[in-house]
């Protein structure tokens, strides 16, 4: 797929006014001196070709398409908005064509009477111009008929082109004003199709943010929650990290936090149906290492290859919120903060596989003692694996730790901490992190 035209000052669509138009000559066909930079002698200064630069539109190279045996010129000279004359190359036929349809071309000049070449005659009259369109669809494209073909002129517009003209009523300021015109409606119908992508995806990140980063279902529980996510570098959309907190009918609070390998629209759909099928089977009363099991299932279905996996923490708490069940699979341990005790790991000894690693796998639930007044915080391992400044060696789960010992002293606490310790972790990387980043917390205060 030929590369994006080169981006330069927007030309107007029509001017009044026009250059002389140079004599008849080959300088508007381009040679291989036309490609080459002007000789030493006249070149600028150093500072004055760079105010130029920054002036001067580059300038319009046309391509035309036309199959003119006797080698007349179909076109004038032409000139651009600087008064230099455009580059013209030409092709004779598609191959050629294909050939010098290089980057920096900004325009094609297509002959609608010319054939498609490796297609059958079935009756459509715009197949050199559809074929046109596929081997360039980020070129501007300008049609050309004959004097009694105008209706198929009308038609290329419609499949595609910027415009028709007739061979006939060709001369150097309509053919200008034309390709100048066709090179910006193309640059605004690329422009608007960016925004809109543009708004498409931002809509399916809403989509994935419903589905991976959910409104917990807290009612009636003492519970505090505070969540906070951060996309990896370079990355609009979320990725695998996804997280959830429900309370069941018997007051107990669960917690899960995990992340699929990988990034991208695959990983983060996958992260949503495992967390739609933790909160039903959660729901419905499954819990630990039959959860876990259930889960590992529902992945294997739906993973689109047999490499991917994900890692799962889970926390079941009771409703007095005392103490409470602990299954990891593969990830990260929780860190629990209390009241006159500096923040500690909780145990994660008898941490299982991450799911999809091993068929048949078991998860065991630990019992933890919460105590009565305390913090816990599930994260994924984008905020351990950064960067500390220029010795690259990462954060780790111990530099997390003194890093949240030292925010608690200072007072922070719910979305306060986590903001504050998610910017900190991209402070010491030295940038945004690769990594995608979620962190959950649950307080519970007398």
């Amino acid at each position: 797929m030929p590369a994006p035209v080169p981006r330069q000052r927007a030309i107007p669509a029509a001017e009044a006014g026009q250059g002389p138009v140079a004599a008849p000559n080959e300088s508007a066909q381009e040679s291989p001196e036309n490609r080459t930079a002007a000789p030493e002698a006249a070149a600028p200064s150093a500072t004055a070709t760079t105010a130029t630069a920054a002036t001067t539109p580059a300038q319009l190279t046309l391509l035309l398409i036309e199959n003119d045996p006797g080698g007349t010129p179909i076109v004038p000279d032409l000139l651009d908005q600087a008064g230099r004359p455009m580059r013209i190359r030409t092709a004779r036929n598609l191959t050629e064509a294909e050939r010098l349809l290089t980057d920096d071309v900004h325009c094609i000049l297509l002959d609608l009477a010319l054939p498609a070449p490796g297609r059958a005659d079935d009756g459509d009259e715009l197949a050199v111009l559809r074929h046109v369109l596929e081997l360039a669809p980020r070129h501007a494209v300008l049609a050309l008929t004959g004097a009694d073909d105008t209706e198929r002129g009308a038609e290329a517009v419609r499949v595609g082109a910027q415009d028709y003209l007739v061979r006939d009523e060709l001369d150097g300021r309509l053919l200008s004003r034309a390709i100048r015109y066709a090179v910006e409606r193309k640059r605004s119908d690329s422009a608007e199709r960016r925004l809109a992508e543009g708004r498409l995806r931002a809509q399916e990140n809403r989509r994935l943010e419903r589905g991976l980063l959910p409104t917990p279902l807290l009612d009636g529980s003492p519970l505090r929650f505070a969540a906070r996510y951060r996309p990896g570098r370079s990355r609009a959309l979320l990725g695998g990290d996804f997280y959830d907190v429900v309370r069941t009918p018997d007051g107990t609070v669960h917690a899960m936090i995990g992340d699929v390998c990988g990034h991208g629209p695959d990983e983060a759909a996958l992260g949503v149906e495992l967390r739609i099928a933790w909160r039903a089977l959660t729901l419905a009363g499954l819990c630990g290492d039959q959860l876990l099991s259930t889960l590992q299932q529902v992945l294997e279905h739906e993973r689109p290859d047999d490499e991917i996996f994900a890692t799962l923490c889970t926390v079941d708490i009771a409703p007095d919120g005392r103490r409470a069940g602990l299954c990891l699979a593969g990830h990260p341990s929780p860190l629990l903060a209390r009241p006159g005790m500096p923040a500690r790991l909780l145990p994660y000894d008898n941490n299982g596989p991450a799911l999809g690693l091993l068929p048949g796998a078991r998860w065991p639930r630990m019992q933890v003692e919460l105590g009565a007044e305390w913090s816990l915080m599930l994260y994924t391992d984008g905020l351990i694996e950064g960067r500390v400044g220029d010795t690259g060696e990462r954060l780790g789960q111990d530099g997390m730790v003194e890093m949240i010992r030292r925010r608690l002293a200072e007072g922070l606490s719910g979305e306060e901490l986590l903001r504050t310790a998610v910017n900190e972790v991209r402070d010491l990387n030295g940038g945004e992190l690769t990594d995608d980043v979620a962190v959950l917390l649950l307080d519970r205060t007398r």
